[in-house]
């Protein structure tokens, strides 16, 4: 008796999936996004796999004096792009999942 699903079928589609979200995966780190902090003083860029692949500061931002504003800076930055990395990470991720899923289901609550 059969209930619809085929043991083989799925452990093909689970390949299928697995190979999507490696090529995910790889494409991430091709694409990259950049923040600013400090109205453009600091720019920080990351790639899709989350990873900082550059920062640029401008040398009016670098006061020995004020060393702490420049680390706030830097840091506001840096979240700012790992912020948006994330975004473009779950979304490229979804979508590579989601064309292997069955229609209607929603992948929000598994947090992609």
């Amino acid at each position: 008796m059969s209930d619809g699903l085929n043991m083989a079928d799925m452990i093909g589609k689970m390949a299928e999936m697995q190979k999507k979200m490696a090529e995910a995966q790889t494409a991430l780190g091709t694409k990259t996004v950049s923040a600013e902090a400090g109205g453009g003083m600091v720019k920080v860029t990351a790639n899709g796999l989350q990873r900082i692949v550059s920062i640029s500061i401008e040398k009016e931002v670098v006061d020995p004096a004020d060393v702490e504003l420049l680390e706030d800076l830097i840091m506001a930055g840096v979240n700012k792009a790992l912020e948006e990395a994330a975004g473009i990470a779950k979304q490229e991720m979804a979508k590579s999942a989601g064309s292997l899923l069955p229609p209607g289901m929603d992948l929000g609550r598994f947090g992609l």
